[in-house]
């Protein structure tokens, strides 16, 4: 299995922090949201990562080649045109093998899901993509059938988590990444022929760093991890 980190987002929930840095690179327990979501792929058996950039673009190219990682780090360059999630997973797709599963992992999510049986559950259903999803409000809920795939967008159902593994034919069927597209409106669209399963897991011990409110409840978590 291979990595994508989508780290080109403006962090504009976060700011001021971001007024001068971009959010991957926003401290948290002593490492930036970046290196702690490197460090998870690579404790998942992952050894290629794609890291796409935008918002101060060469400060995390810069952060990438001043450390010594245990995996192959390529940039996938958006620093001409944010391509939002779709198009940006899109542009990436060259840089892949394009024979691996690609494992998806917004560079803001803190978690325990375990990424190994993501891709497990991921392979034995036959899945062209499967979304990590929980119970938990927010205004984007998604709707899954009896068989956990699914159908579309719901008032009450489950919310993505950021994370979620793509087979590699799912980059043949997304437009062109040229232009910026969400890549769930994408999903949707696929859901009516393919199968775009779930992985459902806990809300517990998941936490979307993106906003100055969880900071402090990143920091607590880390500090009780390492305890």
């Amino acid at each position: 299995m291979e990595g994508f980190i989508l780290a080109a987002g403006l962090g504009t929930r976060l700011r001021p922090l971001t007024d001068d840095r971009p959010k991957a690179l926003v401290e948290v327990g002593g490492k930036t949201l970046l290196q702690h979501t490197i460090e998870k792929l690579q404790a998942s058996g992952i050894s290629h990562i794609v890291v796409n950039v935008h918002h101060f673009a060469d400060n995390v190219v810069s952060f990438l080649r001043s450390r010594q990682w245990q995996c192959t780090i390529d940039i996938s360059d958006e620093s001409s045109l944010l391509l939002d999630t779709g198009g940006g997973l899109k542009h990436a797709a060259p840089l892949f093998s394009g024979c691996e599963n690609v494992l998806v992992h917004n560079v803001d999510i803190l978690s325990d899901i375990d990424l190994r049986d993501v891709e497990a559950t991921h392979s034995r259903d036959g899945n062209l993509v499967t979304l990590c999803v929980s119970q938990r409000p927010t205004k984007r809920l998604l709707e899954f059938d009896a068989n956990g795939l699914l159908v579309g967008r719901a008032e009450e159902g489950l919310a993505f988590s950021g994370v979620s593994v793509v087979s590699p034919a799912l980059f043949p069927l997304l437009p062109e990444g040229d232009h910026p597209y969400p890549v769930i409106d994408e999903y949707i669209r696929l859901s009516h022929s393919h199968r775009i399963g779930s992985y459902q897991h806990s809300p517990d011990r998941w936490l979307d760093v993106g906003k100055p409110e969880t900071l402090e409840q990143a920091r607590q978590w880390i500090a009780s991890s390492t305890k």
